[in-house]
């Protein structure tokens, strides 16, 4: 049997940093996506017991100031990306720019040289993934998920789309619709 799972990432993410904080008695707060306040002070173990507890998650404790900006930017995008409640309509670069203090070419510049792809191919990246997670667990039209990811048009999101996948979101639909029939 298999299960087909829609989750909330952030949300996941909150209840195991919760959690794990709790079991080693840390107070905190989480500031946005990515981002924790320790309100103690902690001492050298309790930093490494820290550290080695989130890795075990998959999360990875970010410490020098330029991969923590990079962070920052890729957190943005998906937070940009990913928005439930309301589509963003302003252009990326100024999104990017206004919620991260920092001019669009910097932030730019800067992931470049540290990832050594560009901000806009992750944009793409991460769209083309929300893309797939909005046509495998909704009944949005590829027009809709287009209109909700500010593609200018449907043409657009499948040149995309196959660009990054090798094949178009309507065989991407058929071939999901297919695995359901036959788990059925």
């Amino acid at each position: 049997m298999k299960l087909f799972l829609k989750f909330d990432v952030k949300q996941l993410c909150d209840r195991i940093l919760s959690s794990q904080f709790s079991n080693l008695n840390i107070n905190f707060r989480i500031l946005a996506y990515g981002e924790i306040e320790i309100l103690d002070k902690l001492s050298k173990t309790q930093w490494i017991d820290v550290k080695n507890t989130l890795e075990d998650f998959g999360i990875t404790v970010v410490e020098d100031q330029k991969s923590i900006l990079i962070q920052k930017i890729k957190d943005a995008i998906i937070e940009m990306v990913n928005d439930e409640e309301e589509t963003i309509t302003v252009k990326s670069s100024v999104y990017l720019a206004e919620k991260l203090n920092h001019s669009y070419g910097y932030l730019s510049n800067l992931f470049s040289e540290i990832t050594y792809t560009s901000i806009e191919n992750y944009i793409i990246l991460q769209k083309i993934e929300h893309a797939k997670h909005l046509i495998t667990t909704t009944s949005m039209t590829l027009t809709e998920i287009a209109f909700k990811l500010n593609y200018s048009s449907v043409a657009h999101l499948s040149t995309q789309f196959k660009n990054t996948t090798g094949i178009t979101p309507s065989a991407f639909q058929r071939i999901i619709e297919k695995r359901r029939e036959i788990t059925l």
